[in-house]
Formats: C-alpha cells, structure tokens, sequence
C-alpha cells in the first residue's frame, strides 16, 4: 500500500490556538499523536505552522475510505494515548472545528513534485490551476465521526502547490509533506 492510497479521503484541519501556544501543541502532537494514528489506519501528510496565523496549526490527515476514517478515529479517539493528553492538547485550543472533509480531483500528496514551499488554496467550487500538485473538493458523505465536526458550509475546491498563491504552509519537523 502507499501513502497515495490514503488520499481517498482527506480532511485538512485548521487549528487556532491560543496566543504563543502552537509550538507547544505541535511538539505534543509530534511526540504523542503521530504514530497512534497511523497505526489506527490513518496517515498525517502534512503538519504545518501557517505563515500568516502566527497562532494557527494546520494539517493533513487522510484515509483509505470513510469506513476505515471511523475506523480508524474511534480506535485512537477511544484510546489510552488521547484519552492521557488529550487535555493537554485542548488546553492550547480556541478552536479545532475548522475541518474540511475532501476527496481528490488530483493525487499528489505523498509524491509531491521536487522543491520547496507548500501553498494551500481553499476556495468555492473551480478547477485547479495547472500548477497545483494535489487537489481535493469537498467530499459530500455524510461526516461518519459527528464527534469531530466538520465544515458543511461548501462545497470548496481545495489544491495544493510549489508556487505562490493561497496561503503559505512551514512544514514542522515531522511533516512528511515539505
């Protein structure tokens, strides 16, 4: 299986945290969360510190279909690793609800083109440009995980990019995406 087999569904999440603790949250997630996850079913693409939010944590989590989305959330969520730091994670939250549940028009995430910079564009429903190396729409099933929210606010067009444009994303140290 590769990593691109988990670009089925996608949710890209958007934290705001309180002022001066996204470096907290993200060395927390990095040490505790990444590896329960993956071995729940889920893969982490991208983890990523927002150049414009200086108190935003942004990041990728896919998923080989909705069932194994469930799946997988229910076993880490239900969990002995969340359930010991989860109030730890919470406590430098305002807000975690900003979720977008995507499917892909274009595969790209787990072999991005070489380079550097990683740019995000969220926007309403429209082709990517030919620039983008992943690219997502809303996926329209029904959240199957209610315990986390999701937007349902779209639908949207989301892609992903080497050049400017969109917002500008600094992988943390473990974000395979770079």
């Amino acid at each position: 299986m590769t990593f691109t087999d988990f670009e089925t569904v996608v949710e890209l999440r958007r934290y705001t945290l309180h002022p001066g603790r996204r470096d907290e949250l993200i060395e927390l997630f990095e040490r505790e969360f990444v590896e329960p996850q993956e071995a729940a079913g889920a893969h982490l693409f991208g983890l990523f510190r927002s150049r414009a939010a200086p108190d935003e944590f942004v990041w990728l989590r896919g998923f080989r279909s909705m069932e194994a989305r469930k799946a997988a959330l229910e076993e880490f969520y239900t969990g002995p690793v969340w359930k010991e730091h989860r109030d730890a994670a919470n406590a430098t939250m305002i807000d975690s609800d900003n979720v977008l549940l995507l499917r892909p028009v274009r595969r790209g995430l787990a072999s991005p083109p070489s380079g550097e910079g990683v740019h995000v564009t969220v926007s309403s429903v429209s082709p990517p440009p030919d620039s983008a190396f992943a690219a997502f729409e809303t996926e329209p099933s029904p959240n199957n995980f209610p315990r986390l929210p999701v937007r349902t606010d779209g639908p949207f067009s989301v892609w992903f990019s080497r050049e400017p444009g969109g917002e500008e994303l600094s992988p943390t140290s473990r974000s395979p995406l770079r």
